[in-house]
């Protein structure tokens, strides 16, 4: 049996198709399993080599270190395989992840995707003061929490059996200690505007209009006055976890929007 790595690392939810474009896709705050990945990004396989990050459970880290991992992780899939292009797309907890490393690394990353962006955490006051009351919350009311969480993530009535069973299981396997270090982490998350302000490349804002965990629609108008090439997307009737939801097709967004390479 093979040994799961203990630091982030990448999945491939889909056959490998190294002549078509990297797609590299960071999830929310506690999404490590393959089958929900696997719903999220369905359909992208026709046009994108898709890859997946998984941060384990276990890793206790800063935004520099997980975002240095993508840069890292990225640079070594193009050492196999040269890409025309790389894109960057990220939900929630990953957006923050994807920024840190738009800003690092400009010019690895050729297109990207925020959905979401969990960027607005600390801005919100539920949200900031929740995080610091989360540690004093029992271990048997956090574990049965999940019941609690789905509705705020998503309307369950616009979820297959496939993806409630995931979304579900995503929410109840995440320990505790690791979503109270993420919350940590998305509370005292900041960024450089100035710096950002000279990004250049292409950027999708995806924002549901449901959303009742961020100011998502908000968030992207927000980053949208700082990215220079940055463009909008609202979903109405979508909740946070729209990429699971039946009816979201992300990849018809791309063709819609003409974001797919050479288009």
């Amino acid at each position: 049996m093979s040994k799961v790595p203990n630091h982030p690392y990448f999945i491939t939810p889909s056959p490998s198709n190294p002549a078509y474009p990297l797609f590299v896709f960071l999830p929310g705050m506690d999404e490590t399993g393959k089958e929900l990945m696997s719903i999220q990004t369905a359909g992208l396989e026709i046009a994108f080599d898709v890859r997946c990050l998984v941060i384990p459970s276990d890793e206790f880290t800063s935004w520099t270190h997980l975002s240095e991992q993508v840069i890292a992780l990225t640079q070594a899939e193009l050492e196999k395989t040269p890409r025309s292009s790389v894109y960057l797309c990220a939900e929630s907890f990953g957006t923050c992840i994807a920024l840190k490393a738009m800003l690092s690394y400009p010019q690895l990353f050729h297109r990207i995707i925020l959905i979401n962006s969990a960027s607005s955490f600390h801005r919100v006051p539920w949200l900031n003061w929740g995080s610091y009351l989360f540690p004093w919350v029992p271990e048997f009311l956090y574990k049965n929490s999940s019941f609690m969480a789905l509705p705020a993530l998503t309307s369950l009535n616009r979820l297959s059996p496939k993806a409630h069973h995931a979304l579900f299981q995503s929410v109840q396997d995440a320990p505790k200690q690791a979503v109270m270090q993420r919350l940590t982490l998305m509370r005292e998350f900041d960024i450089d505007e100035m710096k950002l302000s000279q990004f250049t490349q292409p950027v999708l804002l995806i924002a549901s209009e449901a959303d009742l965990i961020l100011p998502s629609v908000a968030e992207a108008k927000r980053l949208a006055r700082i990215l220079p090439n940055a463009r909008i997307v609202t979903i109405p009737h979508k909740g946070h976890a729209c990429l699971v939801e039946e009816g979201f097709d992300l990849f018809k967004i791309l063709q819609d929007e003409s974001f797919l390479e050479n288009s």
